[in-house]
């Protein structure tokens, strides 16, 4: 193991990851700017991107990390034609080498009405997309902003490969946490070690694989969400020749011998997968499990595809106090990732 002192963790200090339907302060964003991750698309991706934060805004902040005032001046351009309200919204000059803030943002742990950040390493999903030194820096750089006090593991984690109950549970999966290209060093029960006492849990429930497309090694974030402390939302294809049927069947299997912490099992509510997004021969990550939960809204990526209306139903019925809105992302999945994956909740601490 690491030589990490874990005598002064997170959560020998008080502090826990709250979930995503808590109360939050803001949500943060990196502006993207990185045309080699939407190739040939990227001014198709702003009006949906810009369209998110409009709804989110309408709740809490939103704090956008862009790199200088002219990338600033052209955040605020995109957003005044969606009519977005630019009094919710805050820019911080923190330079980042791409957009996907769930995975490089900071991770904000809360304790009563304190609140600090802790700074996972950073390598672009195992060193796939170099360079990736801006982005490893950012949690660091908004600690340093606000005065926060810092907790810097010395492991490699990413946002989207976490699922949180609210209650002591974390939700991942083997096929991206324990991928050699992350903490070859760590085994298993190390890894459950880290997450449990930096993240202020109890326990660590694992799924198996991830979707076909999906860049990251299998993010939970793309296959199962906590929608209360007992319930999940899974994705099911209903194809069974299709590349996704059987390993969401065997995470589906893997879900309902699941038990909580006081023994529950989990409430597993299915959700469909959309038919396959494919672009220049490419099959995308493309699945409604990437929605995003802010304080005034559940926002779930679409597809133009006939399961849209059934999976913003069924999402609707799991979140009755919040509105669910569906916005068009068949031009964002091009950058393999969706709401959920640019986006990073900040609790509100009281």
């Amino acid at each position: 193991m690491t030589n990490i002192d874990f005598s002064n963790t997170p959560k020998k200090q008080g502090y826990s990851f709250p979930a995503e339907w808590a109360k939050h302060e803001a949500t943060w964003l990196s502006w993207p700017h990185k045309e080699e991750s939407w190739p040939g698309k990227i001014e198709t991706i702003y009006e949906p991107y810009c369209q998110f934060i409009k709804i989110v805004a309408t709740g809490e902040k939103v704090r956008i990390n862009v790199r200088d005032e002219q990338m600033k001046a052209s955040a605020i351009a995109h957003l005044e034609k969606v009519s977005a309200d630019l009094s919710q919204i805050e820019f911080y000059f923190n330079e980042s080498n791409d957009a996907w803030c769930r995975d490089h943002g900071p991770a904000f742990v809360i304790n009563g009405n304190k609140k600090a950040v802790v700074d996972w390493g950073y390598n672009a999903w195992g060193g796939k997309y170099p360079p990736f030194d801006l982005d490893d820096v950012i949690p660091t750089k908004i600690a340093t902003y606000f005065n926060l006090p810092l907790f810097t593991p010395d492991i490699v984690m990413e946002g989207g490969s976490v699922e949180f109950n609210g209650a002591g549970t974390i939700l991942t999966s083997t096929a991206c946490l324990l991928n050699e290209n992350r903490n070859p060093r760590l085994n298993k029960e190390q890894i459950e070690t880290y997450l449990k006492e930096f993240y202020g849990a109890e326990q660590v429930l694992w799924v198996g694989d991830g979707i076909v497309g999906d860049d990251t090694d299998g993010h939970i974030d793309d296959i199962t969400r906590f929608v209360n402390e007992d319930t999940v939302l899974t994705v099911i294809e209903s194809n069974p020749l299709d590349e996704n049927y059987l390993l969401l069947q065997e995470n589906l299997a893997a879900l309902k011998v699941m038990r909580l912490i006081d023994g529950r099992p989990l409430n597993i509510i299915k959700l469909p997968m959309p038919s396959p997004v494919i672009y220049e021969d490419t099959r995308l990550p493309a699945s409604y499990a990437n929605f995003y939960i802010a304080n005034a809204a559940v926002i779930v990526p679409t597809f133009r595809d006939v399961n849209d209306p059934i999976a913003l139903d069924i999402i609707q019925k799991a979140f009755p106090d919040r509105k669910v809105i569906g916005i068009d992302s068949t031009d964002i999945i091009w950058g393999l990732g969706s709401f959920h994956c640019l986006s990073q909740q900040e609790p509100f601490a009281g």
